[in-house]
C-alpha cells in the first residue's frame, strides 16, 4: 500500500497533471491580465525607467532560478552559433519595444488599446507567416484576417487616428514569437538571455539618470525602490507559471487560455480607469473577437478531424 501511495504522489495522473496545468495557466495570464494595475503605481518613474528596471532585476532574478536549477550548459552552446545570437539579440529589441510600449500605453490610460493589442496580435501572426514563411492560410484564416483588417479600419475610425499603441504591441510582439520559434530556447532560458543582451545598456541608462538627477530609484523612498526591483518579479513569476503549464496542457488549451490576459486588460480599462467606448469602439472591437472567434472554431475544428483520422478503426 505505502508504494502504490508512494507512485501516486511521484507520479500524478494525467488528469491531475492537466488540473495543475490549467490553475497555472490561468494564474500566468491572470497576471499578466493585471499588470495595468501595477505600472501606474510605479510613477513618477517615466516608462522608459520602469523598462530598464523591468530587464535589469529580471535578470537578477532568472540567473537565482537557473542557479538553482543549473541550467548552463546552453550558454556555452549559444555563444559558438553567431547567427542564434543575432537572433536572440533582435528578439531582445522586439520584447523590449513591446514591454516599453505596453508600459507607455498603460501609464498614459490606454489600457483598452493595449489590449486590442494582444486581440489582434494572433491575427498578425498569421500575416506575418505568410508574408515571410510563404505559409498558405485555409479560407477560415483568410477570413478571419479580413475581418481584422476591417475592425483596425472602423477603430481608426473610432479613435479619430491608428490604434498605433495596439499595432506596435502586436507587431512587436508577433515578430519576438516569430524569433523566438527560430532561436528555440526553453522559456526561462530565452528570457534570461534576452534580459543578458540589453542588461548593460539598461544598467547604464539607470546610473546615468540617477547621477543627472532625473532617476526615482533613490530619491522616493524605499516602497518605490522596491516596488521598481518589483518590476522583475511580476515578470518572471508568471513566465515560471506558465513554463509549468505548458509541460501540463496541450497547446491548443494554452491557446484558448491565453485571450485571458487582454480580456482582463480590457475590463481593468472600461471597470477600474473608466475609459470611454463609443459605439464605432465597441463594433471595432466586436469584430476583432469575430475574427478570434472564426480562428478557434477553425482550430477546434482541426483538432476534431485530426483526431478523428488518427483513432484506430474496427
Amino acid at each position: 500500500m505505502a508504494v502504490s501511495q508512494s507512485t501516486q504522489v511521484d507520479n500524478p495522473a494525467p488528469a491531475d497533471r492537466s488540473r495543475e496545468g490549467l490553475w497555472l495557466a490561468i494564474a500566468a495570464y491572470g497576471m499578466w491580465g493585471l499588470f495595468p494595475l501595477y505600472f501606474p503605481i510605479l510613477e513618477p518613474a517615466g516608462a522608459v525607467e520602469i523598462l530598464a528596471h523591468r530587464m535589469v532585476w529580471s535578470l537578477v532574478l532568472l540567473v537565482v532560478v537557473l542557479l538553482v536549477r543549473r541550467r548552463w550548459a546552453w550558454v556555452g552552446q549559444l555563444l559558438r552559433q553567431p547567427a542564434r545570437l543575432g537572433m536572440l539579440a533582435l528578439a531582445a529589441v522586439a520584447i523590449a519595444v513591446n514591454w516599453g510600449t505596453y508600459i507607455y500605453g498603460v501609464n498614459a490610460g490606454d489600457v483598452v488599446e493595449t489590449s486590442l493589442g494582444y486581440f489582434i496580435n494572433p491575427l498578425l501572426t498569421i500575416a506575418l507567416g505568410v508574408v515571410v514563411l510563404r505559409e498558405r492560410l485555409g479560407p477560415a484564416q483568410w477570413v478571419a484576417v479580413g475581418i481584422g483588417v476591417v475592425a483596425v479600419g472602423v477603430l481608426t475610425v473610432g479613435y479619430g487616428r491608428p490604434p498605433w499603441i495596439a499595432l506596435i504591441l502586436a507587431v512587436a510582439f508577433a515578430t519576438y514569437g516569430f524569433l523566438k520559434k527560430r532561436v528555440n530556447l526553453p522559456a526561462i532560458e530565452g528570457l534570461a538571455a534576452e534580459t543578458a543582451v540589453l542588461f548593460v545598456p539598461a544598467t547604464a541608462y539607470l546610473v546615468v539618470i540617477e547621477v543627472i538627477g532625473v532617476g526615482t530609484f533613490l530619491g522616493h523612498g524605499a516602497g518605490h525602490s522596491l516596488l521598481l526591483v518589483g518590476a522583475g518579479l511580476i515578470t518572471v513569476v508568471p513566465l515560471l507559471c506558465f513554463g509549468a503549464s505548458a509541460i501540463r496542457l496541450p497547446l491548443s488549451t494554452l491557446g484558448l487560455v491565453q485571450y485571458l490576459a487582454p480580456v482582463f486588460q480590457f475590463l481593468v480599462g472600461i471597470l477600474i480607469d473608466h475609459e470611454q467606448m463609443n459605439a464605432t469602439r465597441w463594433i471595432g472591437f466586436g469584430l476583432v473577437w469575430l475574427a478570434l472567434a472564426v480562428l478557434v472554431a477553425d482550430a477546434g475544428r482541426r483538432l476534431y478531424d485530426s483526431g478523428r483520422t488518427s483513432r484506430p478503426e474496427g
